[in-house]
């Protein structure tokens, strides 16, 4: 079947006259190749999604990270299903929350207790208000580049921002130990806390993995100074370790945050802490009317325990680098340079040379018009519904990807 996006289209004009921009923002096909990508998902099943025009695609962004254990698992599903009929969203919560709040605080290596909400930003954003009543002080340190949500002190955009809501947020940069010391030393005894993710990922470049003493030496300059510490494992948990991604990199946060992979698309965050910590977090409000909804809590339960049982990292891990050593052969064939940064479960992709991007966004392009999605800008993800004969295919269209990228731009 020839590849058509016309159906796509005409809905896409449809949600242009009642929705700001026709699809709200990271999955607006201006972040890929308009034209080449789909611009809405009817049905996903395993390790694939279709269109409303009939394309298959073999995912590899999982959602943006959520599918973990496949589109529609039905160990997953099958634990929603038992509760559905039990209502939801009523004015208490249920019993499920203690139980799904016991699991993560028994998976999560140096977990005490937990909260849960719905969105990464969530609990990321609830943590630094913790730590500066917890600290009584101002200062958020984050890396530059660094993406921890789409609220005010953190997102990436300017749209709406005033600079009283960045005045306190100062940046360091990642691996650079020296630069976090300028900053706690510039502020002594004004910063509440650092906020991290385990190791530094953003658009449109490389990822870049913790040096030998970076989590060490950012771990020993928060005990000193009293600064509380956070990670940021929305993006990463699950992939790298099942005890967390920092349980992977060995340091020990006071607070971890979690979201996408925890409940294999079903909509819930989670933020796990210490001991201490426990009393002012209690008195620091965290709420949302849908934040304890049942279902979301227990796909997180079965998912958790799915992931432990199949021994998911490291069959992930091994898919990983099945594309990853595939596509870079397959770009040496055509006398491309292919760097692949970042763990194998979450990798990203760059053809070396390429610093406009405009190589990979046509290799991006011609893969999903052939079925497999590979993002230009984004890192990707892999997961346990991927099998090797979805590598197998996946770089049989890489090839053919990286023969239309030589035969417009040259090697």
């Amino acid at each position: 079947m020839a590849f058509s996006l016309e159906k796509s289209f005409g809905i896409f004009e449809r949600a242009c006259k009642v929705i700001p921009g026709g699809i709200i923002g990271h999955k607006h096909p201006a972040f890929t190749v308009p034209g080449s990508y789909p611009y809405f998902a009817e049905r996903g099943e395993g390790s694939k999604y279709w269109d409303p025009d009939g394309n298959e695609y073999i995912d590899w962004m999982c959602g943006f990270g959520p599918m973990i254990l496949g589109y529609k698992n039905p160990v997953v599903d099958a634990a929603v299903e038992k509760v559905r009929d039990l209502g939801d969203g009523m004015s208490h919560p249920s019993a499920i929350s203690v139980e799904f709040a016991e699991t993560l605080v028994k998976t999560i290596k140096g977990a005490d207790w937990c909260v849960y909400g719905k969105n990464g930003a969530d609990v990321t954003t609830w943590c630094t208000r913790v730590a500066r009543e917890y600290t009584g002080r101002k200062k958020i340190i984050m890396a530059t580049g660094a993406y921890h949500g789409a609220q005010a002190w953190s997102t990436p955009s300017h749209g709406g921002i005033i600079e009283e809501d960045r005045a306190h947020v100062h940046f360091c940069e990642f691996n650079n130990l020296d630069s976090v010391h300028k900053l706690v030393q510039q502020y002594k005894g004004q910063v509440a806390c650092i906020i991290l993710t385990p190791y530094h990922h953003i658009l449109y470049a490389d990822q870049v993995m913790p040096g030998p003493d970076w989590w060490q030496g950012i771990q020993k300059i928060c005990r000193e100074e009293d600064i509380v510490l956070i990670s940021d494992d929305v993006r990463a948990a699950f992939r790298l370790s099942h005890a967390g991604s920092h349980d992977y990199f060995g340091y020990d946060p006071d607070f971890a945050c979690f979201s996408k992979a925890i409940a294999n698309t079903y909509p819930i965050s989670a933020c796990t802490g210490k001991d201490k910590f426990k009393k002012i977090a209690g008195e620091v409000l965290f709420t949302g009317t849908f934040f304890s909804s049942i279902q979301p809590m227990a796909a997180a339960i079965a998912t958790i325990n799915e992931l432990k049982r199949l021994n998911a990292v490291d069959y992930m891990n091994r898919i990983g680098k099945m594309l990853w050593d595939g596509l870079i052969d397959r770009g040496k064939a055509y006398g491309f340079e292919v760097s692949m940064s970042g763990p194998y479960t979450i990798p990203f992709m760059r053809i070396v040379g390429d610093k406009n991007f405009l190589k990979k966004q046509l290799f991006s392009g011609e893969a999903a018009r052939q079925g497999v999605i590979f993002h230009p800008h984004h890192n990707w993800f892999v997961s346990c519904a991927h099998t090797e004969e979805d590598v197998k295919k996946s770089i049989e269209v890489a090839d053919n990807a990286f023969k239309v990228v030589k035969q417009k731009f040259g090697s």
